[in-house]
C-alpha cells in the first residue's frame, strides 16, 4: 500500500520552520482569502519564499538554486523568448555543454521540461527557484539583456566629446541609465565624482567601491541639477552641501534613494545610498554566522528584557541581523514595536514606524510613546542621543527587551560609547544584556576558487589566533564575479555576554582593555579570529578579514 504523501505544512512543523500555532493561523486566513498554503504561510511571514522552496526541493527531489546569488547567462536568455519562458513557468540560467539549466517555482512544471527539450532537443536540468526571486529576477535578467546599458551610454556620450551645448533630451535618459547600472549591479551606493576633465562614477557593491563609467566633463553641472531636481533640492545652491530623497519605481520594485551633495573643487560631488524597500528577510542561520554565535542569539532573544546592541559601520549587515533574529521571537504572544530609518523589512505582527525628522517623529520622541503600546519587545533602528539611549535603559529595566543598533568599531568599546551619550554607570551595567559587533566580508567565487600554499606570514597570522593552516583558498578572477574573485558576502561577529564581571567593571569605571580581557575570559571570540576562521575555512580571504576587522 502506498504511504501518503506528507503535507507541506507537517514538513515544515518537522523541520523547525513552522508552529503548529502559525499553521492553524495560516489555515485560518487561507479560509478568508482562498489563497494557496504556501502564499498565505509567505505572506504572513512565517517562513520566507526561500524555505519554502527549499522544504518543497526535498520533498521533490529537485536541487533548490538562490537566484539572488546566482548570475544568469546572458547566452541562455538570448536562446529563450521572455514569453515564452513566462508562459511556460521558467527562467533560463545557463548552457553547458549543449544542455540548458533552467529554474521552476513549481516542481510539477512539466510543460517547461517539455517546451526546453522541444527548443534545444535535449531534456534540461531543472532547479526549484523560490518564488518572490523568480518573479524579482526573471523581469531584471530579459530587461538588461534587451537593454545593454554600456552600450547605450557610450551611445550617449559619444556625441559630448567635441565640446559644446548638452542636447536637454540626453540628461533625463542618462541618468536613468546610471542609476539602473547600479541597481543591476546591486550597488548600495553610487558616486558622482567630477575631476578636472572628465566625471567618474563609482558603485560600491560589496562594500568596495568599483569604478563605474567615465562620462565627460561638460555634462556633470546638468546631470547634478537633474538629480538635485528628483530629489527637491535647490539647484541654485551649489556652495552648502544638501540632503534629500526619493522614491525610484523600477521593474516593479521600488527604491529609496537618498541623495548627498558636497561642493568640491571640480563642482559637486554626489553620493546616492540606494535602499531596496523590498528586500528578503533571511534566517539567522544563513547569515553566514557561525554556530557558536546563531545560538547564543537565539538565547538572548528569548529573554524577556534588558538591551541587546548590535555594532558596526554603516553596510554591515546590523538591521539584517536584527530582523533575522525578530523571526527567532514569537510574534504571536509578544507585542513587538519598531522606529527605523527608513522601514527596511516588512514584518507580519509587528508594529512597524518610520522617522519622520520634519514631524518631529525622531526615535527618541517614538521610543517615548511606544512605553504607552504595551510593548514586550521595542527595536529602536539606531541609538543616536543621550535622550534615546535613556529610554532605552528605562524600557529594559521596567520588564521590556529592548533591542538597537550602535555605530562603534568592536563590541567592547560601545561601553564607552553609551557613557558618552550619558548613560549611568549602574543602569547602564544594570541593563546592557550583550553587544555583538559585526562586519561583512566578500565569500571567495565559487567558479573560480582555487586553493594554494599558504607562506610563512599567513601562517603566523593563524599561528598568533592558536591555529595551525598550512593550504587556504583565494578566487582566481572570471567572469561571472567580474574578475574580482569574490562574489556575495559573509557574516564575521563576537559576541560580548555582559557578565557579572563586566558589570562590575562598568560600574567601577574600567578602561577598555580590562572589559575585553573579562569578555575574552567570558568566551568572547573577537572578530578578528572569527575572520581567521572563515578563512581557514575558505570562505573568504585574509585580505578581506584584514579590509574589514583588521
Amino acid at each position: 500500500m502506498a504511504q501518503a504523501p506528507v503535507r507541506i505544512g507537517d514538513l515544515l512543523i518537522s523541520k523547525g520552520l513552522l508552529t503548529k500555532k502559525q499553521l492553524n493561523i495560516a489555515l485560518i486566513q487561507q479560509r478568508v482569502t482562498g489563497a494557496i498554503l504556501g502564499d498565505t504561510l509567505i505572506s504572513l511571514g512565517f517562513v520566507t519564499a526561500p524555505e519554502f522552496a527549499r522544504t518543497i526541493s526535498e520533498q521533490f527531489g529537485l536541487e533548490y538554486l538562490d537566484l539572488r546569488g546566482f548570475t544568469i547567462s546572458d547566452e541562455a536568455l538570448r536562446l529563450v523568448p521572455k514569453d515564452t519562458a513566462r508562459k511556460s513557468g521558467y527562467i533560463p540560467l545557463e548552457i553547458r555543454d549543449g544542455i540548458l539549466s533552467i529554474g521552476v517555482t513549481n516542481p510539477s512544471n512539466i510543460v517547461a521540461v517539455d517546451t526546453v527539450r522541444h527548443l534545444t532537443g535535449k531534456p534540461p536540468k531543472v532547479y526549484l527557484v523560490d518564488q518572490d526571486a523568480y518573479g524579482d529576477i526573471i523581469e531584471s535578467a530579459y530587461y538588461f539583456v534587451e537593454h545593454p546599458v554600456q552600450q547605450r551610454l557610450e551611445e550617449l556620450t559619444s556625441g559630448l566629446k567635441s565640446g559644446g551645448a548638452v542636447p536637454a533630451a540626453i540628461v533625463p535618459e542618462l541618468t536613468d541609465l546610471l542609476l539602473m547600472d547600479g541597481i543591476r549591479r546591486q550597488a548600495t551606493d553610487i558616486h558622482f565624482t567630477p575631476s578636472k576633465e572628465v566625471l567618474h562614477v563609482f558603485y560600491r557593491i560589496d562594500g568596495v567601491l568599483t569604478y563605474g563609467h567615465c562620462i565627460p566633463r561638460l555634462i556633470q553641472s546638468t546631470l547634478a541639477s537633474r538629480i538635485k531636481i528628483m530629489a527637491h533640492l535647490d539647484i541654485a545652491e551649489q556652495r552648502l552641501p544638501q540632503d534629500g530623497s526619493y522614491t525610484l519605481e523600477f521593474l516593479n520594485k521600488k527604491y529609496d534613494l537618498r541623495i548627498s551633495t558636497v561642493p568640491s573643487i571640480y563642482g559637486e560631488n554626489i553620493v546616492i545610498r540606494v535602499l531596496s524597500t523590498s528586500g528578503a528577510l533571511m534566517h539567522i542561520s544563513t547569515l553566514g554566522l557561525n554556530a557558536g554565535v546563531v545560538n547564543t542569539l537565539r538565547r538572548l532573544f528569548a529573554k524577556s528584557h534588558g538591551i541587546i546592541l548590535v555594532t558596526g559601520p554603516t553596510g554591515s549587515g546590523k538591521t539584517t541581523t536584527l530582523y533575522s533574529c525578530l523571526r527567532e521571537i514569537d510574534l504571536l504572544e509578544r507585542n513587538v514595536i519598531t522606529v527605523e530609518d527608513p522601514v527596511e523589512y516588512r514584518l507580519n505582527f509587528v508594529r512597524q514606524t518610520e522617522v519622520n525628522e520634519k514631524a518631529g517623529y525622531t526615535f527618541a520622541s517614538s521610543a517615548r510613546t511606544f512605553m504607552r503600546q504595551d510593548p514586550d519587545v521595542m527595536l529602536l533602528g539606531e541609538i543616536r542621543d543621550g535622550e534615546t539611549a535613556q529610554i532605552a535603559i528605562r524600557a529594559s529595566i521596567t520588564g521590556h527587551l529592548v533591542i538597537s543598533t550602535l555605530h562603534t568599531n568592536d563590541a567592547v568599546t560601545s561601553i564607552p560609547r553609551l557613557l558618552d551619550l550619558g548613560m549611568d554607570k549602574l543602569l547602564l551595567s544594570s541593563s546592557l544584556m550583550a553587544v555583538m559587533a559585526q562586519r561583512l566580508a566578500r565569500r571567495i567565487c565559487q567558479h573560480c576558487k582555487e586553493e594554494y600554499a599558504a607562506d610563512e606570514a599567513e601562517k603566523a597570522l593563524f599561528k598568533k589566533a592558536g591555529m595551525d593552516v598550512a593550504r587556504l583558498f583565494r578566487g582566481a578572477g572570471c567572469d561571472r564575479c567580474g574578475s574580482s574573485g569574490y562574489s556575495g558576502r559573509t557574516s564575521i561577529a563576537e559576541v560580548m555576554i555582559i557578565s557579572s564581571e563586566i558589570k562590575e567593571l562598568i560600574y567601577a569605571g574600567a578602561s577598555t582593555g580590562a572589559i575585553f580581557q573579562a569578555a575574552l575570559r567570558g568566551g568572547m571570540v573577537p572578530l578578528y579570529v572569527d575572520g581567521l576562521k572563515k578563512v581557514a575555512a575558505g570562505q573568504t580571504t585574509i585580505h578581506e578579514v584584514q579590509r574589514v576587522a583588521g
